[in-house]
Formats: structure tokens, sequence, C-alpha cells
């Protein structure tokens, strides 16, 4: 059943308040991510993966933070990284990406910036 829009609103602000704080990116970013996908009622298992191991240019390998074939792909820092370069990281994938894997989006967080 799809959930109301004042469902999402009271979602996303429990959540905003729930992460307000949150700085570390190893330590919390994939329950951020789950917990971010629930605010849509979006089980985050039935779409993304975490940690999605991909060939990047030469001999490189990477791993993406949070891969959604086809629609998205998340780089996730710590608060207050940089988050230009964390976009460049995200480009470095897509070398490795098949074709109808590449994402529709880019997104680039560090818990309080969201770059879309």
């Amino acid at each position: 059943m799809a959930l109301s829009w004042n469902e999402i609103k009271n979602r996303a602000i429990t959540f905003s308040k729930e992460w307000e704080s949150e700085e570390r990116e190893h330590a919390e970013s994939q329950s951020f991510w789950n917990d971010f996908f629930n605010i849509f009622g979006i089980s985050r298992r039935r779409v993304a993966s975490f940690e999605e191991p991909v060939k990047k240019l030469g001999e490189k390998r990477g791993r993406i933070d949070l891969f959604w074939k086809g629609t998205i792909l998340v780089e996730h820092k710590s608060k207050g990284k940089d988050l230009d370069k964390a976009y460049t990281q995200a480009l470095d994938y897509f070398p490795g990406l098949k074709e109808d894997e590449l994402p529709k989006y880019v997104l680039i967080s560090d818990f309080e910036i969201f770059r879309l």
C-alpha cells in the first residue's frame, strides 16, 4: 500500500531528527540509507545493495557505497568531507558498469548535505 504524503512527511521529519548529529561514514552510513529508504516505505534490500564491487579504469577496483542498478549510485562520506571529490569518485565507477546498469542519478551525501 502506498504511503500518504503526510506519512512520508512525518517519516522524513523523524529521520532528520534521528540523524541530525551523525558524522561517521563507516560506522553508520548503511543504517542511514536503510532508514532513508524507509521514509518512502521502500525496503532498501529489495532495490539496492551496499558496497557493490566495480572495476575502475586500468587495474583499479572500487566499491560503490549504495547502488540501485539503472537508477541511482550513492557515494557517502563523513560529515564535512569534500563532496566534489566524492562526486569525482562516483563518476570513476561508470566505466566498470554495464550499459543497463548506468544510473539515472548520482547522489553524494555527508549525512548533512545531499547533492543529486
